[in-house]
Parts: C-alpha cells; sequence; structure tokens
C-alpha cells in the first residue's frame, strides 16, 4: 500500500465534457493544488496529429502548452496516444518536443490491437519516456483468448500495463480475477483505471491495490468520461484514513472546490442509463449524448440500451402516416413560453384562416389549443406520450393524431394505450441525413408530407431573454440547422408569429394577422 503510486488524469479524461478546454485559472488552481498532495504523475491530455473536427487545447497539447505547464507544476507529467490515430512513422516528430518535460507517454488502445501497439511503444520507449498501456474493455477480456495469448510481450516494452474498466461495471470479484489472470502472463507492472458508473469505482480500485496493483487512476470530483471516474479526493480520503498516507486536506478542498463549479454546469457523474450501460458492458459514447437530449426520457434510453446489448430495435407496429386530408396552412407550434404569452392572439389567428392544421413539436403547450377546433397533429419522441398524458387528462376524446419517427428506431417512444390506434409513424425523414429523431425533425417531416402552402410558426423563441447553458445552445444550433436544411429541400418560408433567435425563420407578429 505504501507504495502504490497514483495518476491523476483529471485533464485528459475531463475534456470529453469540455472539449479539451479549461479555463487558465482552473488550470493554475489544479497544478498548485496537486503540487501540495500525493499525486505521482499528472496527465494533462492527449498529443495528436491533425484530426477532423474541433477538439481543444489539451487534445494537442502544442508545445508551448507542456512548456506552460513544466513551469507550474513539480510533478511528473504524462501525455496519452489515441493508438488508432497514430502510425509509428510520426511517433518521433509527434513526441521530441517532450523530450524533458513529459515523463510518461500512455497509449489507449483496443485489446484487438495489442501487437501493434507493442510496436507503436517499441519506438516511444527508444526516445527515453516511460510507456504505459491503457487497455480498454477489461471486462471482456476473458472471451478473448487470442488478446490473452500475446500479453507476455508487453515485457520489457512498457512500464505499466493498465486494466481500464470501460464500462465502469466490473465487481472486486471481476478485478481480482482478471488481475490474476494477467500477473500469471506477465511481469510488468499493473495500473488500474475505474469508472464509476455503478459507484465501484472506489472498492474496485481498493482491491487493485490489495490484489498487488502498482498504480491507479482517479480524476478530481471523478470527472471524465460518462459517468465518470474514481474521484481524487476519495481516494486520497481512504489512503488517509486506512493508510496514514500524510495529506493536505486545505489543497484537497480548493482543487475539489474547483472542479466542483465545474461539475454544476456539465452535470458528470452516474445516473441510472450510465449504470444500466455499466452493467450490461454497454458503451458510454452513446449514453452520454443521449442523456444531453432532454427529450429523451429515461424509459427511452433504457430501452435503446438493451436494444443495442442485444443487437436489435424497436418493432414496427404502427401504421405509415399519409395525408388524408388537405391543408393550405399548417401553424407549427413549439415549447417555448412566448406561446402562452400570446395565447389569446394565436388562437384568433387560427380561427381566421380558412384551412389551417396544427403540429406541436412539444406536448409543452398542447393544453393550451384543447378546445380549438382544427385538426392538430403531436410528434411524439422520447417522453412526449407521458407529458400528453398528463396535458390531457381525459384520453378517450382525444381527436388529433400521433407522428413517430420511422422505423426501425433505436430509441424506445412511449405512446399511451388510449390512443394507439391513433398514432401513425413517417415513412422516412427526407430533408436531412442527420437528427432524424428530433422533435423538430418529425414537425418538419410532417410539413413536407402535408405539401401545405404556408409555414407558420410560434414558441420557437430560442431561449430569448436568457443565458443559455451547454445543452440549450446545442439545441437552438441542431434547430438552426433544421430549419436551413428544410428551407433548402421544400423551398417553402417558415414565418415566425412570435419574437424567436432563430435566424432562418422570417420574423413577423401574430398581431399584424
Amino acid at each position: 500500500m505504501n507504495n502504490i503510486k497514483i495518476l491523476d488524469c483529471t485533464i485528459r479524461d475531463g475534456g470529453y465534457y469540455t472539449n479539451w478546454d479549461f479555463d487558465q485559472k482552473i488550470i493554475e488552481t489544479y497544478l498548485n493544488d496537486m503540487n501540495q498532495l500525493p499525486i505521482d504523475y499528472l496527465e494533462v491530455g492527449y498529443r495528436s496529429p491533425k484530426l477532423t473536427g474541433y477538439y481543444g487545447e489539451y487534445y494537442y497539447c502544442p508545445d508551448y502548452v507542456l512548456q506552460k505547464l513544466a513551469r507550474l507544476s513539480t510533478k511528473k507529467l504524462v501525455i496519452i496516444l489515441n493508438e488508432k490515430d497514430i502510425k509509428v512513422e510520426i511517433v518521433e516528430e509527434l513526441l521530441k518536443p517532450c523530450l524533458g518535460i513529459i515523463t510518461m507517454v500512455r497509449i489507449a488502445l483496443d485489446p484487438q490491437n495489442l501487437s501493434r501497439a507493442i510496436v507503436l511503444a517499441e519506438k516511444v520507449k527508444s526516445m527515453g519516456f516511460e510507456v504505459g498501456f491503457n487497455v480498454m474493455y477489461m471486462s471482456k477480456w476473458k472471451q478473448q483468448p487470442e488478446f490473452l495469448a500475446t500479453l507476455k510481450s508487453v515485457d520489457g516494452v512498457a512500464d505499466y500495463f493498465y486494466m481500464v474498466d470501460s464500462y465502469g461495471g466490473v465487481y472486486p470479484s471481476d478485478v481480482k480475477e482478471i488481475y490474476e489472470l494477467v500477473r500469471s502472463q506477465m511481469t510488468t507492472k499493473i495500473g488500474f483505471h475505474g469508472h464509476n458508473n455503478l459507484e465501484l469505482g472506489l472498492i474496485n480500485s481498493l482491491t487493485a491495490i490489495e490484489c498487488g496493483a502498482d498504480i491507479i487512476d482517479a480524476t478530481v470530483t471523478g470527472m471524465g468520461r460518462g459517468a465518470g471516474n474514481l474521484k481524487t479526493e476519495l481516494l486520497l480520503t481512504a489512503l488517509n484514513q486506512r493508510n496514514g498516507l500524510a495529506l493536505d486536506f486545505n489543497a484537497l478542498s480548493s482543487v475539489t472546490d474547483a472542479f466542483t463549479q465545474l461539475q454544476k454546469q456539465y452535470e458528470w457523474g452516474t445516473n441510472l442509463p450510465y449504470m444500466v450501460s455499466g452493467a450490461n458492458s454497454l458503451p458510454q459514447k452513446d449514453v452520454m449524448e443521449w442523456v444531453s437530449k432532454r427529450y429523451y426520457s429515461i424509459n427511452s434510453i433504457i430501452r435503446a440500451l438493451y436494444h443495442q446489448k442485444n443487437k436489435s430495435q424497436e418493432e414496427n407496429s404502427f401504421a405509415t402516416f399519409t395525408k388524408n386530408e388537405q391543408f393550405d396552412e399548417v401553424l407549427l407550434i413549439g415549447g417555448g413560453d412566448s406561446v402562452q404569452l400570446h395565447q389569446e392572439a394565436i388562437i384568433e389567428f387560427i380561427k381566421s384562416r380558412k384551412n389551417v392544421c396544427l403540429i406541436h413539436s412539444s406536448s409543452r403547450n398542447a393544453g393550451l389549443f384543447k378546445d380549438v377546433s382544427v385538426k392538430q397533429y403531436f410528434c411524439l419522441v422520447g417522453n412526449e406520450g407521458l407529458r400528453l398524458e398528463k396535458v390531457f387528462s381525459d384520453l378517450g376524446d382525444f381527436d388529433g393524431e400521433c407522428i413517430l419517427p420511422p422505423s426501425p428506431r433505436k430509441m424506445g417512444t412511449y405512446v399511451p394505450p388510449m390512443i394507439a390506434s391513433k398514432t401513425k409513424e413517417l415513412a422516412a425523414i427526407t430533408f436531412t441525413d442527420t437528427l432524424k429523431d428530433t422533435h423538430t425533425t418529425l414537425a418538419l417531416q410532417t410539413v413536407i408530407e402535408l405539401n401545405v402552402n404556408n409555414v407558420f410558426m410560434v414558441g420557437y423563441d430560442g431561449y430569448e431573454g436568457k443565458e443559455l447553458n451547454q445543452k440549450e445552445i446545442e439545441l437552438l444550433n441542431e434547430n438552426e440547422y433544421l430549419f436551413e436544411a428544410f428551407n433548402k429541400h421544400n423551398g417553402k418560408q417558415m414565418i415566425a408569429l412570435t419574437s424567436t433567435k432563430y435566424k432562418n425563420l422570417q420574423k413577423e407578429t401574430v398581431y399584424s394577422y
């Protein structure tokens, strides 16, 4: 226990939430406090060749960034390479500027690529760096005999071989069994990187230490991909109590407080979907995306995870939507506050039109139009069916028609049993190749199917009058993209009758009508 090394990888793993951009003040706080704590290594990010898409400062770790970190930190600094992005031919050019600054280079790899990673590691090792292998998916290693048979070749190449609980679903008994399996094949020092889907990060790490592990990963507040990791502050506190590890609690409190503020913004940590994905060894990438979409209910995410596990999709059990009435105009109603604010004017507008129908992209404002006697369509994604049940206390006289995404549906969608006979699914999404199961996508595709002359909109406020959080910015951008794609495909200009931030909508006012 007294010889255990601790590697804090907050900046590298936490970058999955911040796109590897961090405010300079929090970096300075982190480094200053880590200097006072019994941490051996700090993994400060990736070192990567140029990739498509936006990845921030600590994904590339430019030379000047590494030099700045070295001036501020007294710890051994670590960077990680993503094996699938690195060819051995570029290693020297990529890592030469790191000499004298970086102590260890870790290589993140799929176990199926171990042989390829060994060639990469040999080159890294020849340059004078310590080498660590972060080998993913440990919960599946027992089913990979070809991988286990190659473990002996790690000796002499890597300084540390990490068992990575990628799915966050192993138990202490699994840690013991897999540790013994690995130890029987190699003499290399063994590390453990635990994810916290089932909140077993601490006990699994302590179990790994008791088995004889030499190094443990952790992150401040558990900041890391998906459900996150073992908390650095928790590991240090446990080792302080169990083993008398000397600890500056003022420094630990300071760095924990700094990242707790970030946690309020990005909301990492485990929840029910992450628990299910961990328990079933399913990737966190999809869950991370689904959880951030507010229109996906927990039941929808859980069902999607089980579809993924069983390699199945939701069965097609609804008739295809077809136009059975002709309308000249459509009023598309979003979930914005402006609908309630201008309810009376909107209802007067509806009454003034000769042949109009309503499409509710969200059921949030649907109750305001229960007594309006025109055809109404309701888009159901995720938990909208539950919201519809709350809006209509009695669905027995429901006279609308519900619209679902096309089959096969990856996400589960709840349909109230009383209105299943009044539910149809779209045949296809024709105006975009992405974002095929959002509220707005369903509403716009329904507009296309109805082939109306005029498209009016209310309640697409774009979060006017407030500072936006990350999720709201994302939804704003998604809708803006969809409006642009619809305009190009359909050739019809959408007219917003209530105040909106969206640039791709023609702005008018309901009162002018």
